[in-house]
């Protein structure tokens, strides 16, 4: 039997929601600013087995992203505990990890770096990663000039091409002109056919989750409303949301 590469146990993560008004509002209304404590996840256990493809689904505002970044070490929890097992992980999340001011080329390398691959190793493996994102010379501008579009490509290039123990995804297999979407996906397929390799994936797609996962978590409110086989899972949320 395949040992667990995360294991989530009773976490819990809040957040503060300053609600400011206008300049115009605050000279007419006599209104206290608001700090109201936001409670994104809420004592959520589970457990991915090293090799799977676990996927996230829910209504916007469930938690599936405050989660994600939880297990990248993004957020740090109020209470619970995250345990990788050792693995290094990668977020590929679209306005996450990059410095905007840096060129495409420089983020490559800090990216594998921060990830704990050597330098070296990142230096044998970076004409692959540039070739695979396509972005031509954009390579060596800043990455703030970058469409999300770009950006998306170059964030997966350098997970998939380093091949990071844990890949955690929000979103970005939507993001990106066809013919990329295609040859990410594929190559999505080919990273999970690898039975050492553990993959999160959250995303609002029924079919992406139904061809590429083995579970799905379903999310609501900072809950687990569900957690199982694919295919039921996505039915009873396709059934609760056309309610």
């Amino acid at each position: 039997m395949r040992e667990n590469a995360i294991e989530v146990k009773n976490l819990s993560i809040s957040y503060r929601n300053l609600q400011t008004m206008s300049i115009k509002q605050s000279l007419f209304k006599a209104r206290k600013v608001k700090n109201e404590e936001i409670e994104a996840v809420k004592n959520v256990t589970f457990s991915v087995r090293q090799g799977d493809i676990l996927g996230i689904i829910g209504k916007n505002g469930s938690g599936k992203s405050t989660l994600l970044r939880a297990l990248a070490g993004i957020f740090s929890p109020n209470s619970g505990t995250i345990d990788l097992k050792g693995h290094n992980v990668a977020l590929l999340s679209i306005g996450v990890g990059f410095q905007k001011t840096m060129t495409g080329r420089q983020n490559i390398m800090l990216s594998g770096m921060l990830l704990g691959f050597s330098e070296s190793y990142i230096q044998g493996k970076l004409e692959e990663i540039i070739e695979f994102a396509e972005l031509g010379k954009f390579i060596d501008r800043p990455v703030q000039t970058y469409s999300s579009g770009m950006y998306s490509k170059l964030a997966f290039s350098i997970t998939v091409v380093l091949e990071s123990e844990i890949i955690l995804i929000d979103e970005v297999l939507s993001v990106g002109d066809q013919q990329f979407k295609k040859k990410s996906y594929n190559k999505m397929k080919e990273l999970i056919a690898h039975h050492d390799r553990t993959v999160v994936i959250v995303s609002h797609s029924i079919s992406t989750l139904k061809k590429l996962c083995d579970s799905v978590m379903w999310m609501n409110e900072g809950e687990i409303v569900k957690i199982g086989k694919s295919k039921e899972v996505l039915r009873e949320y396709v059934a609760f949301m056309e309610k």
